[in-house]
């Protein structure tokens, strides 16, 4: 009788660990296939998800469990990759070439991965070969527990907003244009949600074009998720006769304050709450439109959609809101970032505040000052550098290369420090040292803003200036309530400084988040290794993983999960063992 009892209570704990794992995990398939639609009003092949373009939102919550299996239906390589999400522990899941080799065309893939001690707005993309400039993008909202509350009150609507810069030439078109030495130029549109402008300007926006119309209540408040997912253009948001209250930036809760227009450069993401509280005598514009341009048919191409009120009475109609100009202002937007500053006596991932973490009282061990500089020309080719060297990926991923004991896949000599050497292509990396305390300092010598953004982690950013950064420059750092985020802008013959905690073990691309530039070179791996070795804090690489390079021999042929009840068992137990390796971690939380 106890032998029996104590075995049923056994089962029952079991079930119930069960349940417990099925609850805290999300579980999603995606199908990623062209897609023909005419978002300029001619047939253009756009990357879509489940047929959709953006694709589908990821809503999950912190340190859930996430299982995507990606389909690629493309006729050429394809990786996800996840802009914010941190991976702890786990850059096998990070989706770019530094890590992973590309899912072939046909086959699928399944990423698994926590979200670890994370909250925010982000978004995800394909990462290679400018696809991203097809589409392919889409949110992820991570949320809360339930027993850590969000500063602010719950809204009455969350509304996601894409905006970015878009060409009718294809990726493959837009490639072949920066291999031969062409720059992209002016863009065709802005899109907000895939979709054109609003024809606010008959001159400047044809007849017949769809565009977005965001729907809303009068007296109501609506957090609004805001990304650039564009290609190399930097945008200032705004929306006609609207306060936007900035509450987060990539996972970070902010100062609360009011702003009429933000700028948010490429690859970055911010939440705001509107309140709905005009007359809707007309709908109202909501625009983004080009910074830091020299071209005057710049310009001409603004995206724009319609905030349109249940009770409005009209179409919106006359000027677009005024953008700020800094020909006459050129701290505008540098002053502009230097407010965004981090609320910290709220609690965001733990409930414990984000301001607990005293960043700016911690020694610096290790300084990198990493200088891109106008495109130059190398073995002729027209190349983005970083310290005078141009990236290229090599066939095997640099994780595989580093597991498997392979040499000359790449080196770790790339220079900490800028210099005069000639500029040459290669694959290198950067050495950073686990739970060492990182400095980063961007300086742009070139005349366009940059963007730069760090896999695996967010970093504090603490100054920026325009001019040459020097170390007396440490004494303006705000040591207190910086931002912590993971794209940060470097303004065009500026600097930026941010400061990392490396507790992330794996290998993480730092990169232009400019597709143009990124694709042209301008990005390095950072290696975080840990002294024990592999399997201690990193997790083990995942069954699946696909080789390629000199490792491609080892690849066995896909059976894809829908064809056999084999292929269905094997992706149980592969999803078995992930939860198993975070369990081992000690990964796995109690869900309230």
């Amino acid at each position: 009788m106890v032998a029996a009892a104590a075995a049923a209570m056994a089962a029952a704990v079991s079930l119930a660990a069960v349940l417990a794992s099925a609850a805290a995990q999300a579980e999603v398939r995606w199908e990623v296939s062209y897609l023909t639609l005419e978002p300029l009003g001619d047939a253009q092949k756009v990357i879509a998800i489940n047929n959709q373009f953006p694709g589908p939102l990821l809503n999950v919550t912190t340190n859930q469990n996430v299982r995507v299996n990606v389909q690629n239906n493309l006729d050429e390589p394809l990786l996800i990759t996840w802009d914010g999400i941190q991976m702890r522990m786990n850059s096998w899941q990070d989706g770019v070439s530094g890590t992973n080799c590309p899912i072939p065309p046909g086959w699928n893939w399944t990423y698994e991965f926590q979200l670890k001690d994370q909250i925010g707005s982000f978004f995800y993309f394909p990462s290679l070969g400018l696809q991203r400039t097809a589409g392919g993008y889409g949110p992820i909202t991570v949320n809360n527990r339930a027993t850590v509350p969000v500063p602010f009150g719950q809204p009455d609507g969350d509304i996601t907003l894409f905006i970015g810069d878009w060409y009718t030439k294809s990726h493959i078109e837009l490639r072949n244009m920066l291999d031969d030495g062409r720059d992209l130029g002016v863009p065709d549109a802005i899109l907000i949600n895939g979709r054109a402008p609003y024809r606010y300007d008959t001159a400047l926006v044809p007849d017949g074009l769809q565009y977005e119309i965001v729907g809303v209540e009068p007296g109501k408040t609506y957090r609004f998720r805001v990304h650039n997912v564009g290609i190399s253009t930097s945008l200032n948001f705004r929306i006609q006769n609207h306060n936007m209250l900035l509450v987060e930036a990539e996972g970070t809760y902010t100062n609360q304050q009011n702003y009429t227009n933000l700028d948010i450069h490429v690859g970055q993401s911010y939440s705001f709450l509107v309140t709905m509280d005009q007359n809707a005598s007309t709908d109202y514009y909501i625009v983004a439109s080009p910074r830091f341009i020299s071209n005057p048919q710049w310009s001409q191409v603004t995206g724009v959609a319609i905030l349109q009120y249940s009770n409005s009475k009209g179409k919106a109609s006359g000027p677009l809101p005024d953008a700020p100009n800094d020909y006459y202002d050129k701290y505008y937007s540098i002053n502009q970032a230097r407010s965004i500053r981090m609320n910290t006596s709220a609690g965001a991932a733990r409930p414990n505040p984000q301001g607990s973490f005293h960043y700016g009282s911690i020694n610096i061990t290790q300084t990198f000052v990493l200088k891109n500089e106008a495109p130059l020309r190398i073995n002729g080719k027209h190349r983005r550098t970083i310290n005078r060297i141009s990236y290229s990926p090599p066939e095997t991923p640099l994780r595989l290369a580093d597991l498997h004991n392979l040499t000359g896949v790449y080196t770790t000599d790339f220079p900490a420090m800028p210099s005069n050497v000639p500029a040459k292509i290669a694959s290198s990396a950067l050495n950073a040292s686990y739970k060492g305390f990182l400095e980063i300092i961007f300086q742009n010598n070139d005349s366009d803003v940059q963007a730069y953004h760090l896999d695996g982690y967010s970093f504090f950013v603490v100054g920026m200036d325009y001019g040459e950064w020097t170390p007396d420059r440490r004494n303006e750092y705000n040591r207190w309530d910086a931002i912590s985020r993971c794209t940060t802008q470097v303004f065009p013959g500026g600097w930026t400084a941010v400061l990392v905690s490396l507790d992330n073990v794996g290998i993480w691309n730092l990169r232009a988040e400019k597709l143009d530039n990124w694709y042209r070179g301008q990005e390095v791996y950072v290696k975080v290794p840990d002294p024990l070795g592999y399997n201690i804090t990193e997790m083990v690489m995942p069954d699946n993983v696909l080789y390629c390079g000199l490792l491609k021999d080892r690849q066995k042929p896909q059976v894809h999960e829908s064809n056999s009840k084999s292929s269905a068992q094997a992706e149980a137990g592969c999803r078995n063992r992930f939860l198993a390796t975070v369990m081992l971690v000690g990964a796995v939380v109690i869900f309230s």
